[in-house]
């Protein structure tokens, strides 16, 4: 019997696993490791969100089937959440769907628009589900650039020149994972006029759009007029508040898309527990101190991190958002590839972090750092490097 099953052949190698087995190997032998891997925040939601949570699962009644695309409260919180945030107006019964976190979304509506042989636009460097949802799916990666620059503008064009089939789905990740960079509306319009002028669809991920580290707030595409005609966008709850094992995320936008999500998620699954669902009202609806507090607890991590460890030899470019750094390998070990990189930044200084090429091609030479540790177990981490990179030949900056 084959078990060479399609979708499993369609898969590379998941190199990012190879560090996390590392990872989870040392800490096992009982070794300290400073886990900037992975994006998993450290600080709990809110006290009512989690008040909020316990009071709905007290309920006989809350242990039932719950809705797949989301109880209606949920769905019109996260409707007045985009009219506060966005000056967006949204239809909660048409234009937003309840998931289980982005990532979820963004994989379920991949298999409710893709037909085997569809190519898709997809940013490289980019969060694997950007292509990897697609791809399971049965379609074609054609890759764009991350940066937004003139470049990106004429690789769309070029894609639309010469790819048969012409690209229907267009993906865009602003703040970028894992490069954290940004973008402003002026983009977007451009992006929407754009995907208009082509048949093109436009997913928006926008999982990051409240770890902003100026004085501009991150935009969203459905702030431009006639982007519900094109596109749809992903948020979630992780980082926001702090959410990241509750998976509750949204798709907005275009009611053509949201049904087809809705549609093929009625198929999948239920939804997410109901009293999770209530308790993400409860954080939606309620006090927001923790929206600026987890952004300034990111700014300041963001700060010691690039400072630490600059003086320790590595000079990382400071992101403007996201929870990440995204931190060229150090010039003299620049040859040894970000695989390897990170496999001996975890044996030899303790420190994990995410190797770039995990997140395409063109994430080679550059690792993703998680500003998800606190700033003494951030110093801890720059001291650790300091010492590898100076058995490896790498001075320090002076002091």
């Amino acid at each position: 019997m084959d078990d060479q099953f399609y979708r499993m052949k369609r898969l590379p190698p998941y190199v990012i696993a190879e560090v996390n087995a590392m990872r989870h190997a040392a800490r096992q032998a009982g070794e300290d490791i400073i886990d900037l891997g992975m994006g998993n925040p450290d600080q709990p939601p809110p006290q009512h969100v989690i008040d909020k949570l316990c009071e709905v699962a007290a309920k006989p009644s809350a242990h039932g089937y719950s809705q797949s695309r989301g109880i209606p409260g949920l769905r019109r919180a996260q409707a007045n959440y985009y009219g506060r945030r966005f000056g967006v107006d949204l239809d909660p019964e048409t234009e937003v769907v309840v998931t289980m976190g982005s990532k979820e979304g963004l994989g379920s509506l991949a298999t409710a628009i893709t037909a085997p042989g569809d190519v898709v636009l997809a940013p490289n460097p980019s969060y694997p589900i950007h292509t990897f949802g697609f791809m399971i799916a049965g379609a074609t990666i054609r890759a764009v650039p991350t940066t937004p620059d003139e470049e990106y503008w004429r690789s769309l064009e070029s894609a639309m020149n010469h790819t048969v089939p012409r690209p229907s789905v267009l993906v865009v990740n602003y703040p970028s994972n894992p490069t954290a960079e940004t973008v402003d509306l002026a983009f977007y319009e451009r992006l929407v006029a754009w995907a208009r002028e082509n048949e093109v669809w436009v997913l928006s991920d926008l999982a990051y759009s409240e770890l902003y580290y100026d004085d501009n707030p991150t935009p969203s595409i459905m702030q431009v007029d006639g982007a519900k005609d094109v596109a749809v966008e992903f948020t979630s709850m992780s980082k926001t508040y702090s959410m990241a094992g509750w998976r509750m995320g949204f798709a907005v936008g275009n009611k053509r898309l949201i049904a087809a999500l809705t549609r093929v998620k009625s198929y999948l699954d239920y939804g997410a527990f109901t009293p999770i669902q209530a308790a993400a009202c409860a954080a939606l609806n309620g006090p927001q101190d923790i929206v600026e507090s987890n952004r300034a607890l990111y700014r300041k991590r963001r700060d010691v991190m690039v400072e630490a460890f600059g003086r320790a030899g590595w000079e990382i470019p400071s992101p403007p958002a996201s929870m990440f750094a995204w931190a060229p390998l150090p010039p003299a070990l620049a040859g040894m590839g970000s695989l390897e990189f990170s496999k001996q930044l975890l044996t030899e200084a303790q420190v994990a972090v995410a190797p770039g090429v995990g997140y395409g091609e063109k994430g080679e030479g550059y690792v993703r750092i998680a500003m998800v540790e606190n700033e003494q177990r951030l110093r801890q981490a720059a001291r650790n490097i300091k010492r590898f990179l100076s058995s490896m030949g790498v001075s320090a900056a002076a002091e």
